[in-house]
């Protein structure tokens, strides 16, 4: 009998929280439509909305900028693609290597800490426009004289620094016990990294890991500084014909139309590893 009750007592505590969530979800999506609402009444209030919107917001523009716009987007996700793998590569290698102990290591140590700083020193554009003008304009022979791999070597290279931080934050996170266990059954500090730590660092930045890819996605556009046809310069180059700035709406659709979704995953993965640590924990 008093097992009974208690089972009841849980059972209207368990309703009694989920009337109260999706008590607290319909108000606050019913907020959001109200806050929404205004907002679209208080926009359209302006006297010059009108014209905002034959600027911004054209159906016929729309639909005649949107096959060179999503042309040039598919270039942006082939160079997304291709950088995010040489990124992830490359920041782990720079990372292993920072974090080798003993003075033998102490001049590649070195010199990963200076490259890692003088390029996050840089703006990612500046870097751009220096290896995509200046490296073709050396014409050195046997070197590619293409914008585009120049440009997207400096967004891999930016990126690998930042990536690289992350990776050393993983490594950093894994207990030292791991590291001495390694040692100990006589694994070298590259083999101890390799199969031991790196592994469990993988593991716990893959959250930041991700969020760097939905940032990614979006920064490979800044490469349309040097004239490369994506998505941005088709926009950029049908606004400069017509005058009509529709165009670069139909690029924010196609860019939203991807980092949403990744977002989304990024939060969902997110929140299944911090359920899988809390379960390992308890």
């Amino acid at each position: 009998m008093r097992r009974s009750r208690a089972s009841q007592k849980r059972a209207r505590l368990f309703l009694g929280l989920h009337e109260e969530g999706a008590r607290g979800a319909l108000i606050a999506f019913a907020a959001t439509v109200v806050f929404v609402a205004l907002m679209v009444l208080w926009i359209r209030s302006s006297s010059t909305w009108p014209a905002i919107q034959r600027q911004f917001f054209n159906p016929e523009d729309f639909a005649a900028s949107w096959p060179k716009v999503l042309s040039g987007f598919w270039l942006n996700i082939r160079m997304f693609l291709a950088a995010q793998v040489v990124i992830l590569a490359l920041a782990l290698i720079l990372a292993m290597i920072r974090a080798l102990r003993g003075p033998a290591f102490f001049p590649l140590r070195a010199t990963v800490i200076g490259l890692i700083d003088i390029v996050r020193g840089i703006p990612m554009i500046l870097l751009i426009l220096l290896f995509g003008f200046g490296i073709p304009a050396l014409q050195l022979r046997g070197v590619t004289r293409s914008e585009m791999f120049w440009g997207l070597a400096a967004v891999v290279l930016s990126y690998s620094a930042y990536t690289a931080e992350v990776y050393r934050a993983g490594i950093e996170s894994v207990h030292e016990s791991q590291r001495m266990a390694a040692r100990s059954v006589g694994l070298t500090q590259i083999q101890a990294l390799r199969f031991v730590i790196v592994p469990q660092a993988i593991r716990n930045v893959v959250p930041a890991l991700l969020n760097g890819a939905i940032s990614l996605q979006k920064d490979v556009a800044l490469v349309f500084v040097l004239g490369i046809r994506e998505a941005i310069r088709e926009a950029q180059i049908y606004t400069s014909l017509t005058f009509n700035y529709t165009s670069y709406i139909a690029a924010t659709v196609l860019f939203l139309a991807v980092s949403i979704p990744l977002a989304r995953f990024t939060d969902w993965y997110t929140e299944r590893d911090r359920r899988r640590k809390q379960g390992a924990s308890s």
